[in-house]
């Protein structure tokens, strides 16, 4: 008896592992954002008005921007000429395998419906970068620029990572259909950069010339290893990566400001450059705009669960600001210093945002702000530094109090010289 439920045992397993996919997972570079974060907020990882790629492909409200993808493949070949059509199929249909090999799961589309999704979308995407930075490309009844409103949601549609092509179907689609051959591999990146510079909530810092093509999966990649801290702080982000530094959470921002620290916004740099030191936070400034949740939890999902090696610096960087704002009083402490900048909403939705991106977050096994963090408590533990914080606390912590603490000293001042007078007189 348990030889053949041995038997049937091996016979189950043999078959499954004759089912598994051939292509290895770590190839799989797009994906559906696991359950762990997605439950959070659904919303932030799904298109609203634009599918790229097949896994939101033929959704209905997705539909009316598949006329316009058609609409810019005629601009293209009107403008470098209808046999270009040809060469651009050919080079779809041969990247077809190697695309197919860079998403997760079982793409149901057949070969043709598949080559003509990477046609139409990497057109798109390409021609929509040219227009945006070069206006004299674009046609007068073009929707997307004429309504203000729409080219910001199509940039927050093409930052979703389950909104993705392979790099290299854009690149080659960029490369056959380029008019001016030189140099253009600074144009595409320039051209990216300032695409989605409207939605990334700080400042870039870096040098996109020197970014190796064969090293970019996908939009959300690229922008992502871009969009890092100065390389003085990748320089320290790496030494702490040797050091192995010990760290513990910071208090809020109420709270370490009762303690003496002082909050100072950072002109210029990447966002993620944060510094303390002589009692002094320097923080870049943080812009909350209507597609920075989206930004922020796509990067996050790419950190958190690419194969890639690559830096948790945004993770690391929501992690930081989830210790700073615990309640609506500490995101109004940092937005009325100038570090965060609101479009809309009040401080008890800023509040709500930050605390929320935090969730469902696994910080890797560095921590970018870890000598930050140390220098804080430090500060923070020392003796006269916890009595002011304690005094400000209980006695400052509102107008009134003061006003209270104020009396009572000039009261005990008016008893003790009452009293010495007293005494005076009585020797007298």
């Amino acid at each position: 008896m348990a030889s053949e439920i041995a038997d049937r045992v091996l016979d189950r397993v043999k078959e499954k592992l004759g089912r598994l996919s051939p292509t290895p997972f770590e190839r799989c570079s797009i994906f559906i954002v696991p359950d762990q974060l997605r439950k959070i907020n659904e919303k932030a990882y799904e298109p609203e008005i634009v599918a790229i790629g097949p896994y939101h492909r033929g959704k209905d409200h997705l539909k009316a921007m598949e006329e316009h993808k058609l609409r810019y493949l005629q601009k293209l070949l009107q403008r470098t000429g209808e046999s270009k059509l040809s060469s651009y199929v050919t080079a779809m249909s041969a990247m077809e395998e190697r695309a197919r090999g860079c998403y997760k799961g079982c793409i149901s589309l057949e070969s043709d419906e598949f080559v003509e999704m990477m046609l139409l979308d990497s057109c798109f995407i390409i021609e929509l970068f040219r227009k945006n930075k070069m206006i004299d490309l674009r046609e007068n009844d073009d929707p997307i620029f004429k309504l203000d409103w729409m080219l910001p949601f199509i940039a927050r549609d093409m930052f979703l990572l389950e909104n993705q092509l392979p790099f290299f179907v854009l690149w080659e689609l960029f490369s056959k259909s380029t008019e001016i051959p030189d140099d253009h591999t600074k144009s595409l990146f320039k051209m990216i950069l300032y695409f989605f510079n409207g939605i990334l909530p700080g400042a870039v810092f870096t040098k996109v010339d020197e970014y190796p093509i064969e090293q970019i999966k996908h939009l959300v990649g690229f922008v992502h290893n871009i969009w890092l801290p100065s390389p003085a702080g990748m320089e320290a982000y790496n030494k702490i990566n040797i050091d192995k530094n010990h760290w513990r959470f910071i208090c809020c921002a109420t709270e370490i400001q009762e303690a003496g620290i002082k909050f100072l916004k950072v002109e210029g740099g990447s966002l993620f450059d944060i510094k303390f030191d002589y009692g002094v936070m320097r923080i870049p400034t943080l812009s909350i705009g209507d597609a920075t949740e989206s930004v922020f939890r796509n990067l996050i999902a790419y950190e958190q669960f690419s194969h890639d090696r690559n830096p948790k610096h945004v993770i690391d960087y929501i992690k930081f600001m989830d210790c700073l704002i615990n309640s609506p009083e500490d995101a109004e402490l940092l937005r009325r210093h100038g570090i965060i900048d609101k479009w809309s909403g009040d401080d008890e939705v800023i509040a709500n945002l930050i605390n929320s991106l935090g969730d469902g977050v696994v910080l890797g096994e560095n921590f970018y702000y870890s000598e930050v963090f140390n220098k804080v408590n430090l500060h923070c533990s020392r003796r006269f530094n916890k009595w002011k914080a304690k005094l400000r606390h209980d006695y400052f912590h509102t107008p009134w109090a003061i006003i209270s603490f104020l009396a009572a000293v000039i009261l005990l001042i008016l008893t003790f010289l009452q009293t010495l007078f007293t005494v005076i007189s009585y020797f007298k």
